[in-house]
């Protein structure tokens, strides 16, 4: 039985599913999804012996959407997940986090190694901070139409996200999964006067993965709450990179899990290190790194009974 209620958390107020009881494990979403996007794992987790708490992350679904773009920094993030420990009188925690909520949860535990015991990412490897901004990357790159960049002028993807919110999710929700035909990949430029669905691909529901009424789901808080809060997160790329100057190079010593979808674009992007011996060194208390066959971005979604079996042979393993 997965419980719902909200709690104060930073000085903003956070909806969280609940399920089970024993070691906290907190699970942070990416974008563009909700606490829903962890729905597979939330029982299994519970089931398994331990207590899951799947927060909407700022500025999407019922959580609060604070109006500044400077209030979604990761120190921000991070101190979500503190004050949702402390609202909730818990000591420590183990986080996992998925595209947007991986580096959440990396953070967390890197700055607060009292509070976050164990750690564990998807799709998105811990990256310490380097000696340039992924915005000063992209464009000595050459790469200033991705995704990442159409993100950053406020108002713009906003717009053309809400026209059709329907329409908008399945062709994120698609273009980046294992759906796609061998041999299709989703190349998220957008060209000068298109938008980021311009390229992406359609096609009908249900996916084997994500029936229509899951897609209602994600559609009935983003048709109420918008984009903006999520795609904040992406317009503090700089903001994070000068705020990390602390962190520099700083590995994460906690016990650790990489897992992604093999046919995830994320593990294609430049820099991107996913073996576990690349790994080893910023993670040196990495148990394993694994790749799933036929799975795309969202790997949880995906294929729940792998994921859920690492996860629970990760968590048990402590």
């Amino acid at each position: 039985m997965i419980e719902h209620r909200f709690v104060e958390a930073n000085g903003i107020r956070l909806h969280v599913a609940e399920a089970g009881t024993g070691l906290a494990v907190v699970l942070c979403h990416g974008w563009p999804e909700t606490w829903y996007s962890w729905r597979h794992q939330i029982p299994a987790l519970a089931e398994a012996g331990f207590r899951v708490l799947a927060p909407d992350m700022r500025g999407y679904g019922r959580s609060d959407r604070p109006e500044p773009i400077e209030s979604y920094t990761q120190l921000h993030i991070v101190g979500d997940m503190v004050g949702l420990l402390d609202a909730l009188e818990i000591k420590d925690a183990v986080i996992v986090g998925h595209d947007w909520g991986a580096p959440a949860a990396w953070h967390s535990t890197l700055m607060r190694p009292d509070r976050f015991r164990a750690v564990a990412g998807l799709s998105v490897p811990y990256r310490p901070r380097g000696k340039i901004s992924a915005i000063d990357a992209f464009r000595r790159a050459g790469m200033e139409t991705i995704y990442m960049m159409y993100f950053q002028p406020p108002g713009v993807a906003e717009a053309e996200f809400e026209r059709d919110v329907t329409r908008a999710l399945r062709r994120i929700y698609y273009s980046a999964s294992g759906s796609l035909p061998q041999g299709k990949v989703w190349r998220a430029f957008v060209p000068e006067g298109k938008g980021l669905l311009d390229t992406t691909f359609d096609t009908d529901m249900p996916l084997p993965w994500l029936s229509a009424d899951d897609l209602a789901e994600y559609v009935k808080d983003f048709s109420a709450g918008g984009f903006r809060g999520g795609l904040n997160w992406y317009r503090n790329l700089q903001r994070n990179w000068e705020l990390m100057a602390p962190y520099a190079g700083a590995p994460i010593p906690q016990p650790s899990l990489f897992i992604a979808g093999a046919r995830d674009g994320v593990i294609r992007m430049p820099g991107m290190r996913v073996t576990r011996e690349e790994l080893k060194p910023v993670l040196p208390g990495l148990r394993r790194s694994v790749l799933i066959e036929g799975a795309g971005h969202w790997v949880q979604q995906e294929a729940p009974s792998d994921v859920n079996a690492l996860l629970v042979e990760f968590l048990q393993g402590l």
